[in-house]
């Protein structure tokens, strides 16, 4: 039985072939909400799972692609970033994203958003990340996933 895409996936699949990607959004049979459930689902190393995390830098959102082994560290990466970093609230995340935490992806946003990679993702040569639902994932590359967001590469941690 083929199933249709959720249309914030196809969206993020859109967007994605758009920045020049190949768009293949793959929905599992379950929703993984975790990087850890997202890693056990996919088979990978819980490290190349991108998390896409809304933060609050002076009021404004930014989004940062997070390795899913890893934490950010607030007042370092707010340092570096030059502003006060906070967690957003989930209003801020939904407005500024479109999509359900949990399913966040790195592009297909309203607007686009100032986006920061951490630079441990690029340790691995597959990375996988949401596609704008929960139980959706696309595959990229660390180098692509800079590319396709426009984003810069920083250390989080």
């Amino acid at each position: 039985m083929r199933r249709l895409l959720h249309p914030n996936a196809s969206h993020v699949a859109d967007t994605l072939i758009a920045r020049g990607h190949h768009g293949v959004i793959i929905t599992q049979p379950t929703a993984t909400h975790t990087a850890e459930e997202a890693a056990e689902v996919l088979g990978v190393d819980v490290g190349a799972i991108v998390k896409s995390l809304i933060f609050d830098l002076d009021d404004d959102p930014v989004l940062l692609l997070v390795s899913g082994s890893h934490q950010v560290n607030l007042d370092k990466t707010g340092t570096r970033l030059e502003g006060v970093l906070t967690r957003a609230p989930a209003e801020m995340v939904r407005h500024a994203t479109g999509q359900p935490i949990g399913g966040v992806a790195p592009v297909g946003h309203p607007t686009n958003l100032p986006t920061y990679v951490d630079n441990a993702l690029a340790e691995f040569t597959e990375l996988w990340a949401a596609a704008g639902h929960p139980n959706t994932v696309f595959r990229t590359t660390f180098t692509e996933l800079v590319r396709i967001t426009a984003g810069l590469a920083i250390d989080v941690d």
